[in-house]
């Protein structure tokens, strides 16, 4: 099973660049952030024409999430995250796929910092992590995918002392980071690509793409039963490289077949 998480930065104004990696990469499952759109406005018949089924979530402006399967219906499971039920903010969906649970979310920029939008963010990192520890432990293979705005390491970052102060480099948001990590998640493009300097966001300004002064903000995180089943992981670059395409690069993993139980003789 291939998923995949994608900022389109824009569903309408991008729907021929994501049709077009939808049919290039064939992806199983897509988690998608910044839909940039009101519900109504969510392009389902277009969606549908390109094989598959969506829930989403959307918002006027700002934010706005979904979960794409093809030749499938994701299952809704969860709704927003839980913790603050006065949250409006459409940052949050979940779904099972295939035997698959699968998160998508958009966690906050939080700049500027220190305010109350990096406030935000630390407390919308506190409410992943408690729940996001509810679903670990389970049989069942787990996939946290999202734009999570956070540079978790030097590596993730082209020329770290420039974004020390920025909300996505913190010490508080990195360190919140590992301590979801430290549940036990397996972080797969950085697990497949242990030493290589690779990224999934390039500003548009400055030749960003072209010079590859690029951010790794757009994770996939496994817990054990799906890191066992680990195949591959990779991010599209090319598709950055688009005529009006996105900010961000569709990164995605691929999952081997599950095991099928021996049954008893």
């Amino acid at each position: 099973m291939k998923i995949a998480t994608y900022n389109v930065n824009g569903i309408n104004g991008r729907l021929p660049v994501l049709l077009r990696w939808l049919d290039e990469s064939q992806p199983d499952v897509v988690c998608l952030q910044e839909l940039k759109a009101p519900d109504e406005k969510f392009p389902l018949s277009a969606i549908e024409a390109a094989g598959y089924g969506a829930i989403w979530q959307g918002q006027k402006s700002w934010n706005g999430v979904a979960i794409l399967a093809r030749g499938a219906e994701p299952v809704e499971t969860r709704r927003g995250l839980p913790g603050d039920p006065d949250d409006v903010q459409s940052r949050y969906l979940e779904a099972a796929v295939g035997g698959i649970l699968v998160a998508g979310f958009y966690l906050p920029n939080g700049n500027p910092r220190p305010g109350p939008k990096f406030d935000y963010k630390l407390a919308w990192m506190e409410r992943l992590i408690a729940h996001a520890a509810t679903l670990f432990d389970t049989d069942t293979p787990v996939v946290l995918a999202g734009d999570y705005n956070v540079m978790p390491t030097e590596m993730d970052v082209y020329k770290p002392e420039r974004w020390i102060k920025d909300a996505l480099f913190a010490p508080e948001v990195r360190a919140a980071f590992f301590r979801l990590i430290d549940q036990g998640w397996l972080d797969a493009l950085r697990a497949k690509h242990p030493d290589e300097t690779i990224y999934t966001f390039w500003d548009y300004f400055r030749n960003a793409y072209g010079r590859n002064a690029g951010l790794r903000l757009d994770h996939l995180l496994l817990n054990a039963p799906a890191a066992a089943r680990l195949a591959d992981a990779q991010v599209d670059h090319h598709v950055r490289g688009w005529e009006k395409t996105s900010d961000h690069a569709p990164v995605w993993i691929k999952l081997k077949a599950a095991r099928r139980k021996r049954s008893a003789t």
